[in-house]
């Protein structure tokens, strides 16, 4: 039976970046919110809990760069054969993908029993962070099962223009993150006093609640795609090559950040334990800006992607100008409330007299850049949609290991720990650069060109 054509390449495009966006953009923020609401319950622990929870950051990161850059490689592959009107390619990139997402898991399995520990152990020297940060840690990576599998169901329903489906799974799981929080955390309603693994416990069990939720949703909700246990357990080698084309390119890309956070706060350490929990702070706070631009992206590439297979240049101009101006009004608004509000932020983490002090600083100096990190990761969107993520790989690359760690390293020596917060700016002029120069290439080559 032949299908519809999907709305992605039929309705207006500001509708549709909307439509597409919005649900996502929403359920970021409740990602970001419950990001926040999870630091400040353990703050109210002490600092030393706050610091733990900042130092586990990283390897958290890495499993979401694993997750979602293989999300990246599918929905890349799922929107633009459903564009192509190649069926059985999408449905191949679905199942295949799930297969992927299992071997993702088991990794981060083995990671959390053996690596969890010496990982801390490598930021600090203090016995107590080391411990909470050890036990948060190895609770997050062993039961990552519902981490992987939310973000590739997420992803399969945005793949297919179902953003809305995907806002309730996003949502489900960090509403009940933020509920179990506190319980978890002080023992509220009968429930055991867990402290730092108590925030761990609430972020597993809203992520396979979250999970369970997104794989109902595309089984009853998501038609453009059909599941098969003998298709999941079938790989094709030419599919993963495909997902991985797109995908190993993001998921380094976003690895590096990873490595960013880790060498920060290597680099942060020379001056306090406080200047590493303002730097977890303000990756905190700066995801209410970011993760609506991030939700912006993820809506865009099925789109341009989808429009690429149908040969559409204009639709494709269109989606680009739309979400540029939309991004960076986000980014500027970013940018004004971290200048007029920086003290009342970082209240809401129970902060001291000296991590305030270090705090408002970074958050009026960093957040300089945001509305060109704006249009970079705009930019990026096209790379990814456009299977060239190894651009957005460089553009990462050179933002933060050539740019941001050495000049932090450089600044870091003058003793004065405000000069470093100076590199994420200066490293987003860089990344604008770099960024224009692939995006102008790629729009030469591809757009202008269908």
């Amino acid at each position: 039976m032949e299908r519809k054509e999907n709305r992605m390449g039929t309705m207006p495009v500001k509708r549709l970046i909307i439509s597409m966006s919005l649900p996502m953009m929403i359920s970021m923020l409740v990602q970001a919110l419950y990001n926040v609401v999870d630091s400040m319950f353990v703050a109210r622990l002490n600092e030393q809990a706050l610091t733990a929870v900042t130092l586990a950051f990283p390897m958290q990161n890495l499993m979401i760069a694993v997750g979602s850059g293989t999300g990246v490689g599918i929905n890349a592959l799922l929107s633009r054969s459903l564009g192509e009107k190649e069926y059985g390619r999408s449905d191949a990139a679905a199942n295949n993908g799930l297969l992927l997402t299992m071997c993702n898991f088991l990794l981060f399995l083995l990671i959390g029993i053996f690596v969890s520990g010496p990982f801390i152990a490598t930021q600090t020297n203090n016995e107590t962070v080391l411990q909470y940060g050890a036990t948060y840690l190895r609770i997050v990576n062993c039961c990552s099962i519902g981490l992987f599998f939310q973000m590739t169901f997420e992803r399969l329903l945005q793949s297919t223009g179902r953003t809305l489906y995907s806002m309730i799974s996003q949502m489900a799981g960090a509403i009940i993150n933020i509920i179990f929080d506190p319980i978890l955390i002080f023992g509220l309603l009968g429930f055991p006093r867990l402290g730092v693994a108590g925030a761990a416990y609430a972020t597993v069990l809203g992520q396979v609640c979250a999970s369970i939720i997104g794989m109902e949703l595309n089984l009853k909700k998501n038609p453009d795609i059909n599941f098969s246990f003998r298709a999941i357990f079938s790989p094709k080698a030419s599919i993963i090559k495909e997902i991985y084309f797109v995908g190993i390119p993001s998921i380094a890309m976003m690895s590096i950040g990873s490595l960013m956070t880790y060498l920060m706060d290597l680099i942060l350490k020379t001056f306090s334990e406080t200047a590493i929990a303002v730097f977890g702070v303000y990756f905190k706070l700066q995801s209410f800006f970011f993760m609506p631009v991030f939700g912006l992206n993820n809506g865009l590439i099925p789109v341009l992607s989808y429009n690429y297979g149908a040969r559409k240049p204009e639709r494709i101009k269109e989606a680009l100008r739309f979400s540029m101006t939309l991004a960076a009004g986000i980014m500027a608004a970013g940018t004004l409330v971290f200048n007029l509000f920086p003290r009342q932020l970082l209240g809401f983490f129970n902060a001291s007299e000296e991590m305030v002090h270090i705090g408002t600083a970074a958050l009026r100096i960093i957040s300089v850049g945001f509305v060109i990190a704006a249009f970079c990761i705009v930019m990026g969107s096209i790379f990814q949609a456009f299977s060239k993520s190894y651009y957005s790989l460089i553009v990462s690359v050179g933002r933060q290991l050539v740019v941001l760690i050495p000049v932090a390293f450089v600044l870091s020596k003058f003793g004065n720990v405000n000069l470093v917060w100076w590199a994420f700016p200066i490293a987003e002029v860089v990344s604008l650069a770099i960024s224009y120069y692939f995006y102008r290439q790629l729009y030469r080559s591809t757009i202008l060109t269908l």
